[in-house]
């Protein structure tokens, strides 16, 4: 018949058949471009880090650990993190359920000031530290009077690391609060409910998650943290230099298996912060699909 299209098995019409080979073209052609970068700019980082760490072997790998100002970096990276994180996951949960759960004159500056971290560098935000903690600080003096040390100390560590980190876990919360709403926690209080029955009843359930993997995410930024942490911390070996510092100065003074096996400690933190991330960001998609089928 004049006009008619031929099909092909399956129903695919000859004439759009141009198009989906296109489509396959691009689609493959995009994956290719995708997985070359992946391999450029992450698996092969990867592979040199630690073919360089055991360039001369598993006991010389090892030894490098052994070494007291390593074993000093990585308590201090892990001592940094473990302070950190639990505040920024309770700051976190506490902005996010105001941000979501309320609605008050200021709502807009706070979640601007959450998202202040991702547009300060960590360079200016460790010389904002130095600028009001230091020697010659708004609060140097009174500081120095009192024999109180932040900045080239421990304290001055764990404020720049607080502060590149908050905004993670709160980030991760908010989209998802927002979209399940008020109804659950005011059907809870309608049935009695108060206060933390109703976080730990229904709250937290809901968000468990979305919380896991603000939390995943933080945790592996403060491990990392070099900019902030490098103005604030003085460079003071075995005192004051976290893990990605010290594999700075290893690097620089030529030691460059122990630089490497230092860095594979960071990369390995990647690596199983990439597979976590990818584990709960499927159950978080899950559970916001979810949400969203309830509210429909």
């Amino acid at each position: 018949m004049a006009g008619s299209v031929a099909l092909y098995p399956g129903g695919t019409s000859k004439a759009a058949s141009p198009a989906m080979r296109d489509a396959w073209m691009v689609r493959w052609s995009l994956t290719i471009i995708a997985l070359g970068f992946l391999g450029l700019f992450l698996a092969l980082p990867l592979v040199v880090v630690f073919k360089e760490a055991l360039r001369e072997g598993l006991k010389v790998y090892l030894a490098s650990f052994s070494d007291p100002d390593a074993k000093a970096a990585i308590k201090l990276t892990l001592l940094a993190a473990a302070i950190a994180v639990p505040l920024n996951t309770f700051f976190g949960i506490c902005a996010a359920w105001a941000v979501t759960k309320f609605r008050f004159r200021g709502r807009g500056l706070l979640i601007t000031l959450i998202d202040l971290p991702f547009a300060v560098s960590p360079v200016v935000a460790g010389l904002i530290y130095v600028l009001v903690f230091g020697l010659q600080g708004w609060f140097g003096p009174w500081l120095a009077e009192n024999n109180i040390k932040i900045i080239f100390a421990v304290p001055g560590i764990v404020l720049a690391t607080i502060f590149v980190t908050f905004p993670f876990v709160a980030r991760e919360l908010i989209p998802l609060m927002e979209e399940q709403g008020r109804e659950e926690e005011l059907a809870a209080m309608t049935l009695g409910a108060r206060g933390w029955k109703i976080f730990s009843r229904v709250t937290l359930p809901n968000i468990r998650w979305a919380l896991l993997y603000g939390i995943i995410l933080c945790n592996a930024r403060a491990m990392g943290e070099f900019g902030a942490v490098s103005v604030v911390s003085g460079h003071i070996r075995g005192e004051t230099n976290t893990l990605p510092l010290h594999v700075e100065i290893l690097y620089n003074e030529y030691s460059f298996v122990a630089a490497f096996a230092a860095s594979s400690v960071l990369a390995i933190l990647a690596i199983v912060t990439i597979v976590l991330k990818a584990l709960v960001e499927y159950r978080v998609r899950r559970q916001i699909e979810r949400a969203g089928k309830e509210k429909a």
